[in-house]
């Protein structure tokens, strides 16, 4: 028998999956933007920023969504849990 996954534990998981995937996403968002000043913008530093900015923005947007997912199926009281 498995033992129990406790809500916090889940959680956990996530905002450490969340913390890499931002990570990850900044770095490749930094590295395009580079790529793209150095080969299409005359060395400006706005494509850079533009692609950090592009990375935050979809790790914080799977983010949100995971744990959003997570505490909605915890939520006892949340209408997709509610018997018809």
């Amino acid at each position: 028998m498995s033992a129990p996954v406790y809500v916090e534990e889940e959680l956990g998981r996530k905002w450490d999956k969340c913390l890499s995937d931002s990570v990850i996403k900044f770095g490749g968002g930094i590295v395009l933007g580079s790529v793209f000043s150095l080969l299409f913008f005359k060395r400006r530093r706005w494509p850079i920023l533009m692609g950090g900015g592009f990375g935050v923005g979809m790790a914080y947007s799977n983010c949100e969504k995971d744990i959003n997912a997570t505490i909605r199926s915890c939520d006892p009281h949340s209408p997709s849990n509610e018997k018809k």
